[in-house]
């Protein structure tokens, strides 16, 4: 069986040392190794950015976790999504530097980056992973059906940190669409009961619901919000919008899982997806 595998891009920066930290403490313990990437734009560059990328591994020795180093050279947009493919990695962890870091980072052809990828993102600022890891973790939920499929990547991270998990869903006055959410937060008291998992659930207003999320993942100490792309294929999508980027560069500097959602298919009527392990 191939080792499962995160990636880091590495561009040498505090943000990206960072981000290192968070996957190597979700790689304690799991078998887990570390692809480091650095992509260059022409060949003369390998060699410093090969004894940079050594000094990066030297720091960050860690019993239990391998760091394997790549050099590439090509187009950092596109080699960060094809080496992610070509690893079969489960996750790439990713630094930025805020709201005009994460402009700067996933603007224009860059936002490919992370909507064109089938590999989830944990996207981190500059804040520096608990030694405990993601012991609370945020899950807001809506109607969107694939809205369930970043359950299984949260419950594989709350399993191996044994996180509370916190559904949150916005306030609905229509009857029939609040019956709808309320069946999605059913479906995940079940999901996580099943795997022992423990899980809050809150209802918050649906205006500014952005906000509201990040302020209850702060009154809770969340160490992780989980939300979804539920527009993956246009470069106008739902990361590009206030309230995603919000999230991703909230202030508090909690780190946020992106996911993609992946094409359902049907069996016998019932709607299923598969989930990532690690």
């Amino acid at each position: 069986m191939k080792q499962k595998s995160f990636v880091v891009p590495h561009d040498f920066t505090p943000a990206a040392d960072i981000a290192l930290q968070h996957a190597i403490a979700s790689a304690k313990a799991t078998n887990t190794v570390i692809q480091l990437l650095h992509v260059v734009a022409k060949e003369s560059e390998i060699k410093e950015s090969t004894i940079k990328l050594d000094q990066v591994i030297e720091s960050n020795v860690t019993d239990g976790v391998e760091l394997i180093p790549n050099i590439r050279i090509g187009n950092i947009f596109d080699d960060i999504r094809d080496f992610a493919s070509e690893h079969q990695a489960e996750l790439i962890f990713m630094g930025t530097h805020g709201a005009h870091g994460w402009q700067h980072v996933v603007g224009s052809n860059a936002l490919k980056v992370v909507t064109d990828s089938h590999v989830p993102f944990i996207i981190v600022q500059e804040k520096a992973v608990k030694s405990t890891g993601y012991d609370t973790i945020v899950v807001p939920m809506d109607l969107h059906k694939e809205t369930k499929q970043k359950l299984s990547i949260v419950a594989n991270l709350a399993k191996y940190f044994n996180s509370k998990v916190h559904v949150v869903t916005p306030i609905e006055t229509d009857s029939y669409l609040k019956h709808q959410l309320e069946t999605n937060i059913l479906y995940a008291e079940r999901y996580f009961a099943q795997r022992e998992i423990e899980m809050f659930t809150a209802l918050l207003p649906s205006s500014g619901f952005d906000k509201e999320v990040v302020k209850h993942a702060v009154s809770v100490g969340a160490d992780l919000i989980a939300i979804m792309n539920m527009n993956r294929n246009s470069l106008l999508n739902v990361i590009t919008s206030n309230h995603e980027q919000y999230m991703i560069t909230n202030e508090a500097l909690i780190p946020t899982l992106l996911v993609n959602p992946v094409e359902a298919k049907s069996v016998h009527g019932n709607w299923y997806s598969q989930g990532i392990s690690f």
